[in-house]
């Protein structure tokens, strides 16, 4: 395959030097209702050769997402664009830090073509952070969203950007691109930034996806949280406040899953049950769309969200 790059990934041990004198959390067993079978499906391995073949990243992976069997079962993948090494350091996240390599110019296309090939008629495209780049890769995202409005035009596009924090003008390259839907997740509550995402700031952030709408009112909005690190209730209702306040379309809300000891501590396991409470609330403060369980994921079922997502904001302009 032209422009192709073989995946060097870190080893268990180099993912993540910043965190490794830290003292080991321990992982509590998880409850019945967030376990998962371990993927051994044919287009499992099918959607992992393609991904291969074309030196391709997946937050599927290097994320360790809990729901990549059924997703790649179904040949839906969330792409993560510009290397698997990112600038920042989240206490949560289990994508490998460090130093990111040279972009790769031949990503858009090769992304363009595995959709193709994966017959996607939504697709999602996440990224590392770059802030290594003077535009934080805006640039690249808008590159690949074109690829992908060029040879799938009939494919939706979601991306799920960083913050883009102090580089001008990332925001409005990555709108002026048109995709479908512009993600930009919160994760958590404010009081929590400073231990769970030091690199990042929570009105940022917040300011960000405004600034989507700013540019373009009618372009779909998303942000998403997860819970099990800390928060509490009232907190969580204060931060749908302000993504109300900021004009969010979409909130999911999802549990966090500790990826090793060395990550952030679990706090507890919320139920199904406190998961539909918190999606009653999101509804009755105008969200047009809600996604709120255990194994919720900013992309997960992202496609058959979005049709909804489109189908709730046709019925609001009725009324």
């Amino acid at each position: 395959m032209d422009g192709s790059i073989d995946k060097v990934s870190p080893s268990r041990a180099e993912r993540h030097p910043e965190k490794a004198h830290r003292p080991d959390n321990p992982i509590p067993r998880k409850p019945e209702w967030i376990r998962v079978r371990a993927p051994n499906s044919p287009e499992y391995a099918e959607t992992r050769r393609l991904m291969r073949q074309h030196g391709l990243a997946t937050v599927c992976e290097e994320a360790a997402c809990p729901n990549i069997g059924e997703c790649w079962k179904h040949k839906h993948a969330t792409f993560m664009i510009m290397g698997e090494v990112c600038t920042r350091a989240c206490a949560f996240c289990n994508v490998a830090t460090g130093k990111p390599g040279a972009l790769n110019p031949h990503e858009p296309a090769n992304i363009a073509e595995a959709v193709g090939k994966l017959g996607l008629g939504h697709v999602v495209v996440t990224s590392v952070d770059r802030d290594d780049l003077e535009d934080g890769g805006a640039g690249h995202f808008a590159e690949v969203i074109t690829a992908l409005h060029k040879s799938a035009p009939r494919t939706t596009v979601e991306v799920l950007t960083p913050d883009f924090m102090r580089k001008v003008g990332a925001v409005e390259t990555v709108v002026a691109a048109r995709p479908d839907v512009f993600n930009h997740n919160l994760e958590t509550v404010p009081r929590l930034y400073p231990s769970i995402r030091p690199g990042a700031r929570y009105f940022t952030s917040l300011r960000l996806l405004a600034r989507v709408k700013e540019i373009d009112a009618a372009m779909f909005t998303k942000s998403g949280l997860m819970v099990g690190l800390g928060e509490t209730r009232e907190e969580i209702l204060q931060v749908m406040d302000d993504l109300r306040a900021a004009d969010v379309d979409f909130l999911t809300i999802g549990q966090y899953l500790q990826p090793t000891p060395k990550h952030a501590a679990l706090d507890r396991f919320w139920t199904p049950a406190e998961f539909d409470e918190l999606a009653a609330h999101a509804r009755a403060k105008g969200f047009l769309m809600v996604s709120a369980s255990p194994l919720t994921r900013s992309s997960y079922h992202a496609g058959d969200d979005f049709v909804r997502l489109r189908a709730a904001r046709a019925a609001q302009l009725k009324t």
